[in-house]
């Protein structure tokens, strides 16, 4: 990993007797994209507004560009750009108010407000909406509006809580080339997100879950961990007609660990004993036909699954 931009020790967050973080540590690198992922009600925003001075931890560090993020906030803020989970500008403004107002807020003043407001309707192409109000903007350009307020003091890192949430994946997909360009640039992004597509795109993420960080790493190192790849298993790609019927009739067969529908086709976890014919038999006994199956590797969201399913019965034992 490239210098670290994000320094998390044993960050914890307690509201009374509720642990809402819970000794969580990762280190972001400068530059880079830091995907945080996990359940509603996981602690992932709690996390982002503890980094961004808006909560105080109850235990444990962190830092930001060497920054201690409760005895040096000031600096913090001058470098950081934060876009909430929830629509945070004002609906009566038009954009180009939306982004004035933003600019004064962090000191931006007569030329330089002008030139960084301008910069940033170019990036984000706002041009055509100027002089709308906030209120008419569809929810892709309300996001990208978003952006562009928290850009307007030229962060080096920006917090973006599930900045795609509730938008069309055309609009998603432009907001994530957008990304690419600003950590092109060597901004440090940390986003969270629901969407496994999303998780994938990131150099690194991690996983919190009933708030605790159960893992964090590069994608590709996390599909081949044991816990996801359990010994003396395979993992199988079935397309077939009646992929909801077919679903049922695998469950019913021994060896088969999981299923979970993709499409048109069926993503199975099954011991290595199972045999394809065995498969293809069960299938033409529902009444389904030529299926095709092939051996695939484990999808973020199969490690996810799995790894949630596993601290969960971890807990549930220590209870």
């Amino acid at each position: 990993m490239s210098e670290a931009m994000i320094q998390c020790e044993g960050l914890t967050k307690r509201f009374g007797t509720f642990t809402a973080v819970d000794h969580v540590s990762f280190s972001v690198g400068k530059g880079s994209i830091f995907g945080f992922l996990g359940p509603n009600g996981s602690g992932k925003s709690t996390v982002i507004r503890m980094l961004c001075g808006i909560l105080e931890p109850s235990d444990g560090t962190a830092k930001i560009a060497g920054h201690d993020i409760v005895g040096e906030m000031e600096p913090i803020k001058e470098m950081i750009g934060y876009m909430s989970q929830q629509f945070s500008l004002y609906d009566e403004l038009t954009v180009n108010e939306n982004l004035i107002f933003s600019g004064k807020l962090y000191g931006l003043r007569d030329k330089e407000l002008k030139q960084r407001r301008d910069e940033m309707i170019e990036t984000t192409h706002l041009q055509p909406f100027i002089d709308r109000r906030a209120s008419q903007l569809s929810g892709g350009w309300r996001q990208r509006l978003a952006m562009a307020c928290s850009l307007m003091h030229k962060p080096t890192v920006l917090f973006l809580d599930e900045p795609t949430a509730g938008i069309d994946p055309v609009a998603r997909r432009e907001l994530w080339d957008l990304l690419f360009e600003f950590a092109a640039g060597g901004m440090t992004l940390f986003v969270t997100t629901h969407y496994m597509d999303e998780a994938e795109r990131c150099d690194h993420v991690g996983y919190i879950y009933m708030s605790k960080l159960i893992v964090c790493g590069e994608p590709d190192e996390l599909k081949q961990m044991s816990d996801v790849n359990p010994p003396g298993t395979r993992r199988l790609d079935v397309t077939c007609d009646h992929v909801t019927t077919a679903l049922q009739a695998v469950h019913q067969l021994r060896g088969v660990r999981s299923a979970t529908v993709f499409g048109q086709s069926m993503h199975l976890l099954v011991d290595e004993s199972v045999k394809r014919a065995q498969i293809d038999e069960k299938l033409r006994s529902a009444g389904i036909g030529h299926a095709e199956i092939h051996e695939i590797g484990p999808s973020l969201e199969d490690v996810f699954v799995e790894l949630s399913a596993k601290h969960a019965a971890e807990q549930q034992k220590a209870a």
